[in-house]
């Protein structure tokens, strides 16, 4: 599969970790294609500039790097697999954080003149594979086991245009609350380039803010919510070989830090 459709680099940035990371949508609207496979190696930072304490700003900031290695493959032409799993390094703190395994599936296809429209179904899960810690403003992560269920709604033109639309719901056990994820993306994804821009937004429900409780506080109760914009360009340099670039901004929320992000990476296709 040649066409920059096989969306490579839209996931390799969507792990879901403690906060807003790598989320721009877990889980995108194109597939493989049955027996072809992706590999992306990606990495980046981000340069938060404040915190929110539940909703208050502070002046606490810090500067995240990651690596994170991509792999997905399509089972059949209505169902892909998809596994993803980054390293973190946040300070002193710095391990591989969780891994994400998902399955999709395509349910619809409606076929019109000059488009088409395309629903699918997502459930994965996630979980971390180090003993990292858990108890700072620079943790790598919240150490929750994730039970994602996700529907997404993909409208795409015969010139490459497309929009999609995802939502449904994160099931976090033990202390970490549930959360509602919505992701709005649009682009065009032609042979040899692709280009998106998309928001991407999460409710948390309950849990408890930084200093609402006396210290110690447990981290892993921490409810996270945020606002998120950000694009996505690639550009195929062979048939089975290229290289992205992306940039973000995290804006508003509750217990998030807040600023932009920036990553590069190389995306093989088999």
């Amino acid at each position: 599969m040649k066409t920059v459709s096989l969306v490579f680099f839209l996931s390799c940035i969507l792990l879901c970790v403690s906060q807003q990371v790598f989320s721009q949508g877990k889980i995108d609207g194109f597939y493989r294609g049955s027996g072809h496979a992706t590999v992306t190696l990606g990495t980046g930072f981000e340069d938060n500039n404040n915190y929110l304490a539940g909703t208050d700003e502070t002046d606490i900031s810090r500067k995240l790097y990651y690596v994170n290695l991509f792999a997905a493959y399509g089972i059949t032409e209505n169902l892909d697999i998809q596994a993803a799993l980054p390293y973190i390094e946040v300070d002193d703190n710095n391990n591989v954080q969780d891994i994400s395994v998902f399955l999709k599936y395509r349910g619809y296809k409606k076929n019109f003149a000059a488009s088409k429209l395309e629903l699918s179904i997502a459930t994965g899960f996630s979980t971390n594979v180090s003993n990292y810690n858990v108890g700072g403003l620079n943790d790598i992560g919240q150490q929750a086991i994730i039970i994602d269920i996700r529907a997404i709604a993909h409208y795409q033109t015969n010139a490459g245009w497309f929009a999609s639309l995802q939502s449904g719901f994160s099931f976090k056990l033990e202390e970490v609350p549930n959360s509602l994820p919505i992701t709005f993306k649009a682009g065009r994804a032609l042979t040899n380039w692709y280009y998106d821009v998309y928001y991407d937004y999460q409710q948390s429900f309950g849990g408890i803010d930084y200093l609402e409780t006396p210290p110690p506080q447990n981290f892993k109760r921490f409810g996270v919510n945020y606002h998120k914009i950000g694009g996505t360009g690639y550009r195929s340099f062979t048939d089975n070989f290229g290289a992205y670039a992306s940039i973000s901004y995290v804006f508003g929320g509750r217990n998030v830090f807040q600023g932009p992000g920036y990553g590069i990476g190389f995306v093989a296709d088999f």
